[in-house]
């Protein structure tokens, strides 16, 4: 009885660890983030289906329809494995120029920026709990070609995101 008190205890403390290590409330995030979570929470977000190109950078934050992982048919395989019950989807960009650029999730997902055939790694990762509208935000290095932003393990048949040239 006494080893299954103490493998209980192992299992609650690590994880009350691993949710302490999740910051919580908007002034966590690592960079400033008013710009991102107000194209995120505004009205006029374009709500685009799953598979849908856009010829250009989207001028406000969209709201992507999701589907399950085996519809979505996404073209790259992601780099994490999508939980049972959750969504997924994607669509094709063309940034109009390189740069750095954000790339801001209302909700928790994984993203994989798939550009020239290539995976992309954020440069930089910020994300909190707790802050209405915004969930995590990425920083990447894009290529004036066109890029596939893909989108798994949502909880939610939908998801808006944010694509904004940094500052």
């Amino acid at each position: 009885m006494r080893i299954l008190t103490f493998l209980a205890g192992l299992v609650l403390g690590a994880t009350s660890a691993l949710a302490a290590e999740e910051p919580s409330g908007c002034d966590k995030f690592k960079w400033p983030i008013e710009r991102e979570r107000a194209a995120l929470t505004a009205p006029d977000r374009a709500r685009l289906a799953s598979g849908s190109e856009q010829a250009a950078l989207p001028s406000s934050a969209i709201t992507l329809g999701l589907v399950a992982p085996a519809e979505a048919k996404l073209p790259t395989p992601p780099e994490r494995a999508p939980k049972e019950g959750s969504f997924a989807g994607f669509t094709g960009i063309k940034p109009p120029k390189a740069g750095l650029y954000t790339i801001s999730l209302s909700a928790g997902a994984w993203v994989d920026v798939v550009q020239d055939g290539h995976v992309l790694k954020p440069v930089a990762f910020s994300g909190a709990t707790d802050c209405d509208g915004i969930r995590k935000t990425m920083k990447y290095e894009l290529s004036a070609q066109p890029f596939v932003l893909q989108v798994s393990g949502a909880s939610d048949n939908s998801l808006s995101i944010a694509i904004l040239p940094a500052q």
